[in-house]
């Protein structure tokens, strides 16, 4: 069964990946809650806004069915479990080291009734989780983690320094944790980008090789291929994502005015920490920003936005395979398996055959979904060199029943081309320059956030829209409210019609230190879980925040498939 995903629909329109893709695109109105008369897929959505503490399940008529309360604003994900509890990233706050976009370093579970379960904190100066979490089919999570390298383990590492803003680097890690107690936690396997790399720049260190023989390694100096952003304009990136609170405050800040930053050894100025935020690669090298799972392969799914790529790893080692090069189902240790989006990355393509420009939540299409297996990718399209625009794809990866993936020889991994696209008709209409994120509907629908807009559409294989909402709450058409929620069950209440659908995800207002309350129809009701739970499905990120929809077989047993009532949990992403 494959697990947490959401994606778009894939060859349900019956098309070959080696004859190109099929671009579908539809006119959007300007209606708000626009629906079609052959209706969009119905189901709860799961909201968790960026300036609220709370996180919202609303119906298909925008009204809130139930109301968990934390006392810590929002990470970059909640996922509702198969039990009614949520499962939501915080941000701690305070860390010394890092800070930029993403930042997180809590990790809780709330019971149905807000009864607080799980409160882990993953944040040191060694260490911060960001972005996103996986949970397992076994009560364990993954998270993403920066961790910290000095300048001195970069040069010995065989960076070139001339790459090397300021005297740290954030590579990525994913560690499994095993939750202990009400606030511990037991790391049971980790994977760390550190050990898989390889470089052209120094001959005598010992991950030295020619890049393009290792598409399976990351190259420490892939930032040769990229334009860096200058520190004034990595500082402007970073307050605007504060403004919007999608950063926190460095700990030496005190309101809205930032200290001058230090000089570097060159008697330059340093780029602010966080400058490796989306748009720049700074300390940040990677800039991991989403991560799924899939049961069945045992892999786990990377989204890596400094390097418009996707990578799949396998999970089936111990921790000490996953730090070499042999073992698990793979044979290959943590090495990567398949990697897509900028095979010049790896030395194997040239610009011209980038795919992917900065995008945003990966999922694996669920099986029993039009497209199972398939990856879905918002694409966010900033940088293209035709100009700046969005589209969502479906991409179908070379991968066998053992879960392995085919390459020729001296060529880059496949599809050459995706499954499936959609695109505006006017192109540049449709641009969110970060977080959105994209989910299949188990009809083969769509359901598309553009988070930097504050706007939610579902479209259907053909591009056809059949559903609009446009963000009304806060700062009218930008983002600072619902964070990305994974969709919760769908349809209405147990035994009930499914839902009308109207507004579905809300903002908050976007003032530093406030935190609003959504402004929805009505104000929580104490509801259970519907009778007969058994999963919620996978959850899609909504406007400016989290916000997730379930299909209506998720938590109504008597109106579903023995394989959709034990469909994975429900993921919300961040807009």
């Amino acid at each position: 069964m494959r697990a947490l995903l959401y994606l778009l629909p894939a060859l349900c329109l019956g098309c070959d990946v080696e004859l190109g893709p099929v671009v579908a695109s539809a006119t959007p109105t300007s209606a708000t809650a626009r629906r079609a008369a052959d209706g969009p897929s119905p189901g709860y959505l799961l909201i968790s806004p960026l300036r609220d503490q709370s996180a919202y399940l609303l119906d298909g008529a925008g009204e809130v069915v139930h109301r968990w309360k934390t006392e810590y604003d929002p990470g970059n994900s909640a996922y509702l479990l198969p039990d009614g509890d949520l499962l939501r990233c915080a941000r701690e706050g305070g860390n010394a080291v890092f800070h930029g976009g993403g930042e997180g370093g809590r990790v809780q579970r709330y019971s149905w009734d807000g009864e607080l379960e799980w409160d882990f904190v993953w944040s040191s100066d060694a260490h911060l989780h960001h972005h996103d979490v996986a949970p397992l089919p076994n009560g364990n999570v993954l998270l993403l983690s920066w961790e910290l390298k000095t300048r001195e383990q970069c040069l010995a590492a065989g960076m070139d320094p001339a790459l090397l803003q300021g005297d740290v680097l954030w590579p990525d890690a994913v560690f499994e944790v095993k939750p202990v107690g009400a606030d511990g936690g037991e790391v049971v396997w980790a994977w760390h980008l550190w050990d898989h790399l390889v470089q052209e720049f120094d001959e005598g260190k010992a991950n030295y090789g020619v890049v393009a023989e290792h598409p399976e390694l990351v190259d420490l100096n892939v930032h040769r291929h990229s334009e860096q952003k200058s520190e004034a304009e990595q500082r402007a990136e970073l307050e605007r994502l504060r403004a919007l609170g999608y950063a926190g405050d460095a700990p030496d800040e005190e309101g809205d005015d930032a200290p001058a930053a230090p000089e570097t050894p060159q008697g330059g100025e340093r780029a602010p920490r966080g400058g490796g935020g989306p748009g720049g690669a700074g300390e940040d090298f990677c800039h991991t920003n989403g991560i799924d799972y899939d049961a069945e392969l045992d892999q786990i799914l990377l989204s890596v936005r400094h390097l418009s790529e996707v990578w799949v790893i396998d999970h089936s080692t111990t921790t000490a395979e996953a730090a070499s090069h042999r073992g698990g189902r793979s044979g290959k240790g943590g090495d990567l398996l398949w990697r897509w989006g900028n095979p010049q990355n790896y030395g194997r393509g040239l610009a011209e055959h980038r795919q992917l420009f900065e995008q945003h939540d990966a999922r694996w299409i669920p099986a029993g979904y039009p497209g199972a297996g398939h990856i879905t990718i918002f694409n966010n399209g900033a940088n293209r060199p035709e100009g700046s625009w969005s589209s969502v794809l479906e991409v179908a990866p070379p991968v066998d029943a053992q879960g392995r993936y085919a390459m020729d020889a001296g060529e880059p991994f496949g599809p050459r081309r995706p499954t499936w696209e959609y695109a505006a008709p006017e192109r540049e209409s449709f641009f969110s320059g970060f977080i959105s994120g994209a989910e299949r509907q188990p009809n083969g629908n769509t359901l598309i956030c553009s988070g930097s807009d504050g706007r939610v559409f579902e479209v259907t294989p053909q591009g056809a829209l059949v559903w609009e909402w446009k963000n009304v709450f806060g700062e009218a058409g930008g983002p600072g409210g619902p964070r990305g929620g994974r969709r919760g069950p769908p349809g209405g209440p147990a035994g009930g019609p499914p839902p009308r659908r109207a507004a579905l995800a809300v903002r908050t207002a976007t003032t530093r230190g406030r935190r609003a309350v959504p402004r929805t129809v009505r104000r929580p009701a104490s509801v259970r879980p519907p009778a007969g739970v058994r999963r919620a499905t996978a959850a899609v990120p909504a406007v400016a925040g989290l916000a997730a929809r379930a299909d209506p077989a998720a938590w109504t047993a008597s109106r579903c498939s023995a394989r959709r009532a034990t469909r994975p949990t429900t993921r919300a992403w961040r807009t």
